[in-house]
């Protein structure tokens, strides 16, 4: 076996994930200083509305036209280089920004990065399995570095300033950056090994197995379909703090109690804690896998999806502070325990030929309508209690989102069975 597959594949997972932390979590408090506050649902809802069907597509190209490491640079350089516009054009425009040139760029950029989420992941599959290693085993102490490339990059928008002394993470050098690193993932993919399409061989296939829609047919096994209709449900969970928890931290400042605090100051740092916690939560899946099976594991992560939201609307940046951090912490579970756990699962339950598309249809469901969803309902409950308010209460809508998160979960306790064995499906 080929010893350096593994740091090659490290390599890659640091800048995809880089990419995203650049801008994920502070774009919303850039958004807020450019008068654009009520509409940072409509940003975060975009990664959603792409990921309803661009997933899916570049799966089905990357199974039967262009490799998946292939496919994966040019979706990086295309994305990259929008962002690196949208940032570009947030400098020039200064505080007059447009809504509609600045959401254009953005738009682009995400409708391409979005596929490189599960085409990341099945690259990873594919060259592990290639080579003799275990997914499940081996994929997670990988994907790791992809949240410790995620940190720096938030890290480094915290506390960096722009030449106005403004930090990057309160202004639009944050999505220039993003595009460079971009940029450099479209290099970086021509690098790896290759990852073959599947031939037909020319045996004779139904007209959606020729589109490459049959990995829609994993519908027809009635526990694979509760399994993405609860993805979709828990989905509307995943972008909501990515969104609003760096505005929603930020806005101590303006209150005299905590203005001084260095959470206050520090949201992107004080969030980044988040991310550690994710580390733990990404090494801690193999033996969850093993010891508690896929059920347990996404139950956990829903129940840890109520605590991250409640405490969030208990806490604040000065005596409450331990309840921010508690929330963080629990967001490494919360996270990791639904998206690469159940990731995991469609690969363990689906053919080659399909685990491409199939891994874009776990995407649309999640990243897709979920989360969709959850950014036009997120905004419209903080614009209901906090931007059109008289009397701002963030604490309400943290509540709102803790009780949802709690009914999906009771739901899926009882409707949800494990099959008994990891038989593959399609």
């Amino acid at each position: 076996m080929n010893k350096s597959i593994k740091l090659r594949l490290i390599v890659m997972n640091i800048i995809q994930w880089a990419v995203w932390g650049s801008y994920l979590t502070s774009m919303g408090s850039y958004l807020a200083s450019v008068g654009l506050a009520t509409r940072i649902g409509i940003f975060y809802s975009m990664q959603g509305i792409v990921s309803i069907f661009m997933p899916t597509l570049m799966g089905i190209v990357a199974d039967k036209f262009i490799p998946a490491q292939k496919l994966l640079g040019y979706c990086h350089g295309i994305a990259g280089a929008a962002m690196a516009g949208a940032g570009f054009y947030g400098m020039t425009a200064g505080t007059d920004v447009s809504f509609g040139i600045l959401f254009g760029l953005y738009a682009v950029s995400v409708a391409f990065y979005m596929p490189t989420i599960a085409l990341s992941n099945s690259v990873a599959y594919n060259i592990l399995e290639r080579n003799g290693y275990d997914t499940v085993k081996d994929f997670p102490p990988i994907r790791v570095f992809g949240t410790i490339g995620f940190i720096c990059a938030m890290l480094f928008v915290n506390f960096v300033t722009n030449s106005a002394g403004v930090q990057y993470q309160h202004s639009y050098n944050q999505f220039i950056v993003s595009g460079i690193l971009g940029i450099a993932m479209l290099l970086y993919c021509f690098s790896l090994p290759e990852c073959p399409c599947h031939k037909d061989n020319g045996e004779q296939q139904t007209l959606a197995q020729r589109m490459g829609l049959d990995a829609f047919s994993l519908f027809k096994d009635r526990q694979m379909a509760i399994f993405f209709i609860f993805s979709m449900l828990l989905g509307v969970a995943l972008q909501i703090t990515n969104g609003f928890a760096n505005p929603f931290i930020s806005h101590f400042k303006e209150v005299p109690a905590f203005a001084d605090t260095w959470g206050a100051r520090n949201a992107n740092a004080l969030i980044s804690i988040s991310q550690v916690s994710e580390t733990l939560g990404i090494l801690l899946i193999p033996m969850a896998m093993k010891f508690f099976g896929i059920k347990r594991v996404m139950l956990i992560a829903m129940f840890a999806w109520v605590f991250r939201f409640g405490l969030f609307g208990a806490g604040d940046p000065g005596s409450g502070v331990w309840m921010l951090v508690l929330s963080m912490i629990v967001y490494g579970v919360a996270f990791d325990f639904f998206n690469i756990s159940g990731s995991l699962y469609v690969n363990m339950r689906t053919t080659g030929k399909i685990q491409n598309s199939a891994q874009g249809l776990f995407m649309l469901m999640t990243n897709g309508i979920g989360a969709t969803i959850g950014t036009l309902s997120a905004q419209a409950v903080v614009n209901h209690f906090v931007y059109n308010a008289a009397e701002p209460d963030w604490s309400a809508a943290w509540y709102v989102f803790a009780a949802y998160a709690l009914v999906v979960a009771i739901l899926f306790m009882f409707l949800f069975k494990t099959p008994k064995t990891e038989e593959k499906i399609a």
